[in-house]
């Protein structure tokens, strides 16, 4: 065999080694989160929204999960507590609209139901609560702004409480709301019901008083939120290494 086949041989041969890997291991998958460098999100919501910029809430694992991975997103807190459907509409211009945000995340339902146990009930009706609901997703859609919409998280650790009976239904109304309008739906209610399912404990798993979130709480919000927007596995398990150290868990 001449010189020139036996190199040419020895290159058929090889493995290759992916660009980026030194240790010739897959390549990193590409990455696919929605929002860009430059974006802006404005996180409306409750006092579980209001919270999330606590050290250990949501919107901060948010932001250190962009830190980690190299997204430069400009993040808004617009929670306020005791909020619900009738209460963000009413300041949706100001809080989120004239923001100019790229996207908005509208977590809304918990108080809508859960105010039904005041005395005397302060709860919105459903069929209020759909038209709130609708007119705020519609406003925004025409401002421009994309939209992440959450399931409202349960009412009390029982999936079979009086309170998660009513919020289911208000719940299948913001799945069928995202359908009809194609927006990106991150359904919280359905991953916290199942992590009730699988610990079977009256304890608190993910709040600390049955319906304000406690560290793995919001870490669970975080996790799905991140998911649903596009991150990869590799991103979030980078993220968590930052959350374990920033929060000391």
């Amino acid at each position: 065999m001449t010189s020139k086949r036996i190199l040419l041989h020895l290159v058929l041969g090889c493995t290759a080694i992916p660009i980026g890997s030194s240790d010739g291991n897959a390549a990193d998958p590409p990455k696919s989160f929605i929002l860009q460098d430059g974006n802006r999100i404005v996180f409306l919501g409750n006092s579980i929204t209001e919270a999330g910029t606590t050290e250990e809430g949501y919107i901060t694992l948010f932001r250190l999960f962009c830190d980690v991975n190299g997204y430069e997103i400009e993040s808004l807190n617009a929670g306020i507590s005791g909020h619900k459907s009738n209460d963000m509409l009413a300041r949706l211009q100001t809080d989120v609209i004239d923001k100019k945000p790229d996207w908005v995340s509208i977590s809304c339902g918990v108080n809508d139901v859960w105010h039904f146990n005041h005395t005397p009930p302060q709860g919105i009706p459903l069929e209020d609560y759909q038209k709130n609901m609708t007119e705020i997703v519609e406003h925004c859609t025409a401002a421009g702004i994309k939209i992440l919409l959450l399931t409202a998280t349960p009412i009390f650790e029982n999936p079979d409480g009086p309170e998660n009976t009513r919020l289911a239904a208000y719940n299948a109304f913001l799945r069928d709301l995202a359908k009809e309008k194609k927006l990106l739906l991150c359904d919280l209610s359905e991953a916290c019901l199942k992590q009730y399912k699988e610990k079977r404990t009256t304890e608190n798993v993910l709040t600390t008083d049955g319906v304000h979130m406690n560290p793995k709480g919001y870490r669970l919000m975080a996790r799905e939120i991140l998911r649903t927007l596009g991150a990869t596995s590799q991103e979030i398990r980078q993220a968590e290494k930052r959350w374990e150290l920033q929060n000391n868990l």
